[in-house]
């Protein structure tokens, strides 16, 4: 029940968000209504207003909506609305809790550095509050609300671990699960392999009977036409045999239920296709062509949108949301040029074990004397650069 519960929170967190907050933006709606115009002036909140005082609360919980999808960005908002409310002279009211719940969503949701600069944002508006209501700084009183805010902070830190090592135990029993497919799979094929080695020798024997017999039907078929007419039927019946047989094991090693493809390989002519299939899967992509384009051989042309498929793949699989892609091809004089950047999550995505599409776009790349370049950039996200002779510069082939 938890575990549908959960799975239905993380397919609505704008509802999930909005019941969450529901409680503590009705205690906030609650105070407004009893502060009054009145006692706005004990608050410091008199340059305010009440609708003033009003919106105040509005800018301090609303952002915590989105937490979820952008706990740093929904951070920054509250903390310079508390930086402002401090600026007018307004004392810390119940609104200000939400400064430690986006805190707790930056420490639970982002790397360390994003959860220390959090916390000590958070540790310097304590500072200034006490400063502005006890300019004699009570010790005790601020360390006591330190003490709340580091237990609000390291609560944070450890749902982060937690969730980290939960995914981390996911990723093991997918990756066992896969060396279990994997280990069926070779096994599967180590039996066909030796099918089709029996495959072999049943065919190399039967054509074998097949061409003494026609041997002797020629030989005999002048002066004994009845043993000629005997070894026709007996090439006749083994080629039947022969042909039954290599059907039933023919029939086994396709048994997997996989079809054989005879569409054509894709070209460049289809990368506009690929896409507009990636766009409408929920990954924004730009695609530029640079320099003026050149007739490419079609092998190379599968090499580019293979790569570009496998990039694309990669960034759908571990950009992260709100990720964006750029595919770039620019023909120089000797080689052809192609990038594949996104913004994701680049470095901080996690890893996993299995996956063979860098090396077979290595290996393609190879084919015709080119290079590959793939790795997370420097300020985020991840590059694939690759590096394409065209001309007479691409005629030659690696050994």
């Amino acid at each position: 029940m938890f575990g549908r519960l959960r799975a239905w929170s993380r397919r609505h967190p704008g509802i999930t968000g909005a019941l969450w907050l529901s409680p503590f933006l009705l205690v906030s709606v609650l105070n407004v209504w009893a502060v009054g115009t009145g006692d706005l002036v004990a608050l410091g909140a008199t340059r305010l207003g009440s609708w003033g005082f009003a919106g105040l609360g509005l800018l301090l919980f609303v952002p915590l909506l989105w937490l979820r999808q952008r706990p740093v960005t929904v951070f920054v908002i509250i903390s310079l609305t508390c930086f402002l409310q401090w600026l007018l002279g307004v004392q810390p009211l119940f609104f200000n809790v939400s400064v430690l719940v986006a805190m707790y969503g930056v420490a639970s949701r982002r790397p360390l550095r994003w959860a220390v600069g959090a916390g000590l944002v958070v540790e310097l508006g304590l500072a200034l509050a006490f400063a502005r209501l006890a300019p004699e700084l009570d010790v005790s009183a601020f360390a006591t609300a330190s003490a709340f805010t580091m237990a609000i902070w390291i609560a944070g830190i450890y749902a982060n671990t937690r969730r980290r090592y939960l995914e981390g135990l996911e990723e093991r029993a997918e990756r066992a699960e896969r060396e279990r497919d994997q280990q069926a799979r070779l096994a599967a094929a180590a039996e066909r392999a030796r099918i089709a080695r029996e495959l072999h020798d049943v065919v190399a024997h039967n054509v074998s009977v097949m061409i003494v017999q026609a041997d002797g039907a020629g030989y005999a078929i002048e002066h004994d036409p009845e043993q000629a007419r005997q070894a026709m039927r007996a090439v006749s019946a083994t080629g039947r045999g022969a042909l039954a047989e290599m059907r039933r094991m023919v029939g086994v090693l396709r048994a997997d239920g996989v079809q054989e493809e005879y569409a054509p390989q894709p070209s460049l002519s289809q990368l506009d296709d690929l896409v507009a299939r990636v766009r409408a899967s929920g990954l924004p992509v730009e695609f530029r062509v640079l320099g003026v384009p050149r007739k490419l051989p079609e092998g190379e042309q599968l090499t580019v949108y293979r790569i570009v498929q496998e990039a694309l793949t990669n960034t759908l699989k571990h950009g992260g949301p709100e990720s964006r892609a750029v595919v770039e091809m620019e023909y120089g004089v000797r080689e052809l040029l192609l990038r594949v950047t996104d913004d994701g999550r680049g470095a901080a995505a996690p890893r996993r074990e299995g996956g063979h599409g860098l090396v077979g776009m290595r290996e393609r790349v190879a084919l015709f004397g080119g290079s590959v370049e793939a790795r997370p950039g420097p300020g985020g996200g991840f590059r694939v650069l690759a590096r394409l002779p065209i001309g007479e510069a691409g005629t030659g082939r690696a050994a």
